[in-house]
């Protein structure tokens, strides 16, 4: 869920290398190594309409040669120049580890990873951050805890553009739409789409209204910009 509005998002990205992705990445996979990489699943959700358990093979596989496993947040922002990389893929390198992570367990936990720092075009594009707040339990569970409105302060406080997870129509959703959004009930948040550097006393449309669609960013922006 956004903490901060999208003029907030857009002031702040602005600054920013239009080719930057930020992907949490580590080569470090631990157990990940035996628990996930070696062993061999079918999804049946890939060819049937209901819902069902994946199917495990018994015999594993070994761990690959031609390319370095990475794992991270499945949480990502991509630059458009990668997504069109990750969708065409001149080299074939994302077709062949999509190929791959078909028959792997959390399969977004790995794949961006594995394709951004297996390249050489834009593996250097990367900030090693999935800009989510998210918080676990000691000991960590399998998901991460249900924010509420006691976590309030702390989700500002972190500068972070989202966080998750919450409960279905938790209080603390319509406290960051007041508060944070400046989003009504029942309404959509406002959001515009250019500065004021444009022509025409800072209009950026041909529209009667000097001020419409021009960015509103407000302390979001600065928080993310720190």
């Amino acid at each position: 869920y956004p903490l901060v509005t999208q003029d907030d998002l857009i002031d702040a990205f602005s600054t920013l290398p239009r080719n930057l992705n930020f992907i949490q990445h580590s080569s470090r996979l631990g157990w990940k190594l035996n628990k996930r990489a070696r062993p061999i699943m079918i999804d049946p959700a890939l060819h049937s309409l209901n819902k069902s358990e994946i199917w495990w093979v018994m015999k594993q596989r070994s761990l690959p040669t031609a390319f370095k496993l990475y794992t991270g947040s499945a949480w990502t922002i991509l630059s458009r120049s990668f997504a069109e990389y990750s969708v065409v893929g001149w080299d074939n390198s994302p077709r062949t580890l999509l190929l791959y992570y078909t028959n792997f367990v959390s399969s977004p936990e790995g794949y961006f990873q594995t394709v951004i720092c297996n390249s050489e075009d834009y593996k250097n594009t990367t900030a090693n951050h999935d800009l989510h707040y998210i918080t676990w339990d000691t000991p960590p569970k399998q998901h991460p805890r249900s924010l509420g409105v006691k976590d309030y302060r702390r989700m500002i406080l972190s500068s972070r553009p989202f966080a998750r997870k919450f409960k279905k129509n938790d209080p603390v959703l319509d406290k960051i739409d007041r508060e944070l959004l400046r989003r009504y009930k029942g309404q959509f948040a406002y959001g515009g789409w250019c500065a004021r550097s444009g022509k025409r006393h800072g209009t950026c449309s041909g529209l009667r209204s000097e001020n419409y669609g021009v960015l509103r960013p407000g302390p979001g922006s600065r928080r993310l910009q720190n």
